[in-house]
């Protein structure tokens, strides 16, 4: 353990913050409101104590640098906003962890790490009040779709465009921030795991083997309109009926493929309780780590809702809403993070994320990425009793730590 680590003050610098940005029903600090500004304004007031640069990007990113003997750099990242009513760490323990990190590497290499060390705090990684997540590294990536983005407002009315001028971001000009990744070797974050599978396994750190890749559809089952009354069970032609047995059939399809699904709304038409259903339109998603295990759940679902049309004398169309290649993690990278979790907590769990984080943005910008995760009691996310074991939080600062050890060592080596 590196004896200039104080893991403890970064659990003080988390309840800080909390006391800060926090009200009853939880963390407030959705993007671009006074309240993440006045998060960020905290964040540059501890940074302010290193020698390190830091500026606003042209995605509205947070960046500070500390200036290695090499322009190569190793990138510690997270996110400062929240979700309404969020809980207390997500995000923010990535960038308050990467900070204690920062103060070590500053005072054990007297100010100049042999590579440049910088953490980034990424501009609404949440999406909570424009509906598109990971805008900042996004747009620092390439991936952004500025079309779409345009035309995003809030609940207000109030345009993602206007809200960025705000805070002094031009939004035409927002992939201009692609330069910030020119030099990185490595990028390394830390989250929370906003699930049970640690908690479950009863295992304080995971390492992360990359994200889900994410197939999002609608699904619209058409029918006839018949009378509750009159029309004998045997005669109808029931959208709902359909639509309702691939609830249960999209269980036994993430079972054979080891993926996972889930049907999230569903709507019906007339929407009567006197009538036959003639319309239902069901929304599915369906993750899964591997390209080609994605595919075959896909193609199960499809070949399932064609069935079920058919036996029901339905007919049914699909609407794509979304879709996303998953993401492996750099395998040396994760075997160095499976190596620091075992150092510093005795034993290490690999496992996929089905949430997706900016670090997936990083991937797919080329540079050598990997996650860490800490557990999550009671499995629960995005929800102000969002909480880990302060010991967990201690463990994960001094496992994360040994990590950008390894990582500044590797890139430091030509990689």
């Amino acid at each position: 353990m590196n004896a200039s680590l104080d893991p403890k003050r970064t659990v003080a610098e988390l309840k800080e913050l909390r006391a800060l940005t926090s009200d009853a029903d939880g963390a407030q600090r959705v993007a671009f409101t006074d309240t993440w500004l006045a998060a960020r304004a905290w964040l540059r007031s501890k940074l302010a104590e290193l020698p390190v640069e830091t500026h606003m990007d042209e995605a509205g990113n947070l960046w500070s640098t500390l200036r290695g003997r090499s322009a190569r750099a190793l990138v510690i990242g997270g996110h400062m906003d929240s979700v309404p009513n969020g809980g207390w760490l997500d995000g923010c323990l990535n960038v308050l962890a990467g900070l204690e990190i920062l103060r070590r590497i500053d005072r054990e290499h007297s100010g100049c790490p042999p590579v440049t060390v910088r953490l980034v705090d990424w501009a609404d990684e949440e999406g909570a009040r424009f509906g598109r997540s990971l805008f900042g590294s996004s747009a620092c990536s390439g991936t952004l779709d500025l079309q779409e983005a345009r035309g995003l407002r809030d609940r207000d009315g109030i345009a993602l465009p206007d809200a960025l001028a705000r805070i002094g971001v031009d939004f035409e000009n927002v992939k201009a921030s692609g330069r910030e990744l020119a030099s990185a070797g490595a990028y390394l974050e830390l989250h929370i795991e906003q699930g049970p599978v640690l908690l479950d396994l009863g295992l304080p750190l995971g390492a992360v083997l990359g994200t889900f890749g994410v197939e999002r559809h609608a699904i619209t089952f058409h029918g006839q309109a018949a009378h509750s009354g009159s029309t004998p069970m045997g005669r109808r032609r029931d959208a709902f009926l359909a639509a309702a047995r691939m609830g249960q059939e999209i269980y036994a399809i993430a079972d054979r493929h080891g993926g996972v699904c889930t049907i999230g709304s569903c709507t019906t038409r007339p929407g009567i309780v006197t009538s036959v259903v003639e319309d239902c339109r069901i929304t599915l998603d369906q993750r899964h780590l591997d390209a080609a295990g994605l595919a075959r759940m896909l193609a199960d679902a499809r070949e399932a809702a064609a069935r079920f049309a058919a036996e029901g004398r339905v007919e049914v169309a699909w609407e794509r809403l979304w879709r996303i290649e998953p993401v492996l993690f750099d395998r040396e990278l994760v075997g160095f993070c499976e190596r620091s979790i075992i150092e510093a907590a005795g034993s290490a769990h690999s496992l996929p994320s089905g949430p997706l984080h900016d670090a997936a943005e990083v991937a797919r910008a080329g540079v050598p990425t990997v996650m860490m995760f800490v557990q999550s009691l009671h499995g629960i996310s995005h929800n102000k009793i969002e909480d880990t074991r302060e010991d967990h939080l201690e463990v994960c600062v001094r496992a994360f730590d040994r990590l950008a050890d390894k990582a500044l060592a590797w890139v430091a080596g030509g990689r």
